[in-house]
């Protein structure tokens, strides 16, 4: 840990944090963690680089005890979300997306040539995903 990651752990201070590792996922898709508890000393937030490469997505799963916000930089995403994962919505660079604590969703890369990337905010400041996985199956 750096010595600016120590003190800010310590005091109330502005922290720059530029993702230098990528961390593996419950959801096998590329996270740059940027703000947590353990990067810059969060209560209650973290943010993350998302990355969906091309024709891919992430694991079936829903979030455990947190609101999620999801800002599309780059690329088009379909969520499916709900019960067996019967609703979808599509969004793409500039659109902003919520998913509420306890809410089944999975999300796809639309395109095959080109990854998405996302900003993504938690309101959970630890690094650690608590994400419970979803079996569409149970509720189709």
């Amino acid at each position: 840990m750096s010595d600016a990651i120590q003190r800010t752990a310590t005091s109330q201070s502005v922290v720059k944090i530029r993702p230098d590792r990528e961390i593996a996922t419950q959801q096998r898709l590329p996270y740059f963690v940027g703000l947590s508890a353990q990067s810059a000393g969060t209560r209650e937030l973290s943010m993350y680089l998302i990355v969906v490469p091309p024709g891919g997505h992430a694991e079936p799963h829903s979030h455990r005890g947190y609101e999620t916000g999801i800002y599309v930089l780059e690329g088009s995403v379909e969520t499916r979300y709900g019960a067996g994962l019967r609703e979808s919505v599509i969004t793409g660079a500039g659109d902003f997306l919520f998913i509420p604590p306890g809410v089944p969703h999975q999300p796809f890369n639309l395109s095959e040539t080109t990854p998405a990337r996302a900003i993504v905010a938690r309101t959970l400041a630890d690094e650690t995903e608590q994400i419970v996985p979803y079996d569409p199956s149970v509720d189709g």
